[in-house]
């Protein structure tokens, strides 16, 4: 081995050696995950799980993107992940066309601390229709909710009671005590 190529050798190790070291203080893990199915539906991998950091591509977290995502950050039709996107998304951040399920849940069918979607359900819920601790949208149910037809622990609108008496799946009764109209 020349001597030109055992420094190049040596400044090598010593850089990833120093790009291991700002991982760790970092507090990330140690071990990452790379999957990915060789099959392929429409363009994309049946399958991808990226989780981690990456060192040798320069990434500190993992993106996943295939038909079914997980990662750190995942994109997909069914997407898992800190960061979810797709079709059905569930993360601590859950963006899904269909269903959102997460910390802050968005999407067609939205679950989550904070829900925003054509139906919500969170502790915050904003939606065509909005059932949480506070909620807003055309039809809202909550302990704090606004909007046109509205149940909350102040006014129980006749047109809401009617529309979640039918719409809930189990028997609903709501109690006015004398402070609604």
């Amino acid at each position: 081995m020349k001597e030109s190529e055992a420094a190049q050798l040596k400044q090598r190790i010593e850089t990833l050696e120093r790009d291991m070291a700002a991982l760790k203080s970092r507090g990330f893990p140690y071990r990452s995950i790379r999957k990915r199915s060789s099959r392929r539906v429409w363009g994309l991998p049946l399958y991808d799980i990226a989780m981690g950091p990456d060192p040798a591509k320069g990434e500190l977290r993992g993106h996943a993107r295939g038909i079914v995502a997980i990662g750190d950050f995942a994109t997909g039709v069914l997407a898992l992940g800190g960061i979810a996107r797709g079709g059905v998304a569930v993360g601590g951040l859950a963006f899904g066309l269909l269903f959102g399920v997460g910390g802050l849940g968005v999407g067609g069918l939205a679950f989550g601390g904070m829900a925003i979607g054509g139906i919500a359900m969170g502790g915050g819920a904003i939606g065509g229709i909005a059932i949480g601790g506070g909620a807003f949208g055309y039809y809202a149910m909550g302990g704090g909710a606004l909007g046109e037809h509205v149940i909350s622990g102040m006014r129980q609108d006749p047109e809401a009671v009617r529309f979640f008496n039918d719409w809930l799946p189990f028997p609903q009764e709501f109690p006015c005590r004398n402070r609604c109209g």
